[in-house]
């Protein structure tokens, strides 16, 4: 779980999820997480993560092949929610999807979580 992200965003009209998943990856640059990163010295794991985003053609942090998928009805958004929320259950990080300290599943059962939802 702690090596992923999932993002539920919507596009306006003339836009692509391509486009803004790649000004994301740009305005979230891979650059100044990887320096905080090598910089931070009480990150103990620092060798390793660093040798984790290594790759022949120099250091990435995002993934290239990422696949944004337009969700177009409540049922569609609804069920890749839930799939979000349930991903540390499966994973036996914990038993309540809401109990996940990085989830936004605690707002949808009306509690405050701790990244909370960004509706613009």
């Amino acid at each position: 779980m702690p090596n992923h992200v999932h993002l539920m965003v919507r596009a306006i009209e003339g836009h692509l999820l391509q486009d803004i998943l790649r000004d994301f990856k740009t305005f979230t640059t891979s650059k100044v997480i990887l320096k905080a990163m090598a910089e931070n010295q009480r990150e103990s794991r620092k060798e390793w993560l660093l040798k984790q985003f290594s790759t022949p053609d120099g250091n990435r942090f995002w993934r290239a092949d990422n696949n944004p998928i337009e969700l177009w009805s409540n049922a569609a958004i609804d069920q890749k929610l839930n799939y979000i929320h349930q991903n540390p259950v499966e994973e036996g990080l914990v038993f309540r999807a809401e109990d996940y300290v990085y989830s936004s599943a605690n707002d949808y059962v009306g509690g405050h979580g701790l990244l909370g939802i960004w509706v613009i």
